[in-house]
């Protein structure tokens, strides 16, 4: 007679494993082995080394991708200071061009009214019947259109000259415009060595503004080079004056 097949005894102490499971060891649990969460699905095993996570411990929210990283170290310049960011130098150069804007519109503001006035002064004068007197064409070119185109020569002559006075003469002394001080910007050689001088301010000047007035677009060209400049960042007029904007503490 066959004899029915046998299987092992569980354990006295623990209790019986559960279909496709396995049950837990009855006594403490052997060095480099822990017991698996309850959690565990019928018949897997864990990993060998697995230890369970401390009391206490809770699953991250979904979508958690870990600890936030540490924001990258901003790019140095040759002297070790953080380079200036394209969007303080934009801010600075807004600041400086506000400044020139309003010396230019205090220069010019008061003969360009005087120009005005008397072209409406020509314009509504009467003949002695009441009428009002013909313009002549010839006297509109001489009288006001003249004038104007001379006026704006001298403008463009005079902001030149102006733009020298701040952009050379006073940002070679600290290497700082008013613009660049309230952005805590400063303008550097690219020898760490060498002092800004009024040959590098000069270079830097004939490029942004004497080069630029000249030749349409060179404008955004120059102050948008800084963007895949590398490793200084630097803009047409920096390169050709070997310098460099940092950021400063003041």
């Amino acid at each position: 007679m066959t004899q029915p097949p046998t299987y092992p005894t569980p354990p006295a102490s623990g209790p019986p494993p559960a279909a496709g499971g396995f049950a837990p060891p009855s006594g403490p649990a052997s060095q480099g082995y822990a017991v698996p969460p309850q959690h565990t699905p019928p018949g897997q095993l864990p990993p060998p080394g697995w230890t369970p996570p401390p009391p206490g411990w809770t699953p991250p929210p979904p979508g958690w991708a870990g600890p936030p990283r540490p924001a990258a170290a901003p790019a140095l310049g040759p002297g070790g200071r953080p380079l200036a960011s394209f969007g303080d130098r934009l801010l600075a150069a807004l600041i400086d061009g506000a400044v020139s804007t309003a010396v230019a519109m205090v220069l010019f503001l008061p003969p360009m009214l005087l120009l005005v006035w008397n072209m409406m002064d020509d314009l509504t004068r009467t003949n002695p019947d009441g009428t009002l007197v013909e313009p002549d064409p010839g006297s509109f070119l001489t009288d006001f259109m003249l004038p104007i185109l001379l006026l704006e020569l001298g403008l463009i002559v005079v902001m030149l000259g102006l733009y020298w006075l701040y952009h050379v003469e006073y940002m070679k002394r600290t290497g700082q415009t008013f613009g660049k001080r309230v952005m805590k910007l400063r303008v550097v050689p690219l020898d760490p060595a060498a002092t800004l001088d009024r040959r590098m301010a000069g270079r830097r000047y004939a490029v942004q503004y004497l080069a630029a007035a000249f030749l349409p677009g060179l404008s955004y060209l120059d102050g948008l080079w800084q963007l895949w400049d590398k490793p200084w960042q630097q803009c047409l007029h920096d390169k050709f004056a070997g310098t460099v904007v940092v950021k400063v503490s003041a």
